[in-house]
């Protein structure tokens, strides 16, 4: 006797926990055979507010970590990740991926998140600067986090783009509210799963499924939100976004990169979501000979 298959649950990561939909609702995507792949969670507007709050909280502790710890543990994210290539794969061909296709774009993931660890404890060295004044002081320029980001993920990509855009946000010290790909959810579940095991504290990234046009709106209206960046939307929804974003100011950012290509990663993609600090520093005089105080 054949006997019914059991489709696995993927619940939505908040906080560090997996909790199911605040709505009770999901959705469930179909491979091109039309065979079904897993239950979703439809998640709610209520859903992505405290997925905001979760990620305001973690945010004073991860930005005042050591650059050098951040950098840890992105690379430990990659190491997890290398150890769960199997179930990355499968789940990529299960969503329209050939094999080898899958294998690499698994091995473009955890290589791209290596390459943001390095950049961690060095970002700040390149951008920062000592700028010359016609006055008695010093004038430094550094950089801060700018803090909550929202990232709608590429939608035609299930783990990749997810990757390029979640991994320079948190390597400067940013945290994260992520919104998944609605047709190719898989991987982004998953994914939180292995964040959750490789010392990422919880609520640095959050990431919710279900639909973009639905939760997608209240992200970019959300005062507390202060980066906003998407990737190949339509029109329509991009407009609306735009919108919606004006009122706290926050920047709106559309990566339109072949996350595929070599060029779709690099220090500009840290830099957009930093804020610059500029600090005066008096210089005394003192019998002649100058000092700082």
């Amino acid at each position: 006797m054949s006997r019914l298959e059991i489709l696995k649950t993927y619940k939505i990561y908040i906080g560090g926990q997996f909790p199911r939909t605040e709505s009770g609702r999901y959705y469930t995507p179909f491979d091109k055979k039309g065979k079904p792949l897993a239950n979703i969670c439809l998640s709610s507007r209520k859903d992505v507010r405290n997925a905001v709050v979760a990620a305001r909280k973690a945010f004073g502790s991860w930005s005042e970590r050591s650059a050098f710890n951040r950098g840890q543990i992105l690379y430990r994210i990659a190491e997890m990740l290398e150890g769960r290539r199997a179930q990355f794969i499968d789940e990529l061909i299960q969503q329209g991926l050939t094999k080898a296709n899958a294998e690499k774009e698994v091995n473009l993931s955890i290589d791209r998140i290596v390459y943001y660890a390095g950049w961690c404890d060095k970002f700040n060295q390149v951008l920062s600067s000592v700028n010359p004044v016609s006055s008695a002081h010093f004038n430094f320029s550094t950089c801060e986090p700018m803090g909550v980001v929202g990232i709608i993920s590429e939608q035609t990509s299930s783990l990749i783009g997810l990757v390029s855009m979640l991994m320079p946000a948190i390597c400067g010290g940013n945290t994260a509210v992520v919104l998944a790909s609605e047709k190719l959810p898989l991987c982004a579940v998953t994914f939180a799963e292995v964040l959750n095991s490789s010392d990422v504290p919880g609520g640095v990234v959050n990431i919710l499924t279900g639909s973009t046009s639905e939760m997608a709106p209240t992200l970019a209206s959300h005062m507390d939100v202060n980066a906003l960046i998407t990737s190949q939307l339509d029109d329509s929804l991009k407009k609306n976004l735009s919108v919606a974003a004006v009122d706290n100011l926050k920047r709106n950012y559309e990566f339109t990169a072949d996350w595929s290509k070599p060029e779709s990663q690099g220090l500009n993609y840290i830099s957009d979501l930093q804020e610059i600090k500029t600090t005066w520093h008096p210089i005394e005089n003192i019998g002649g000979a100058t000092s700082s105080y």
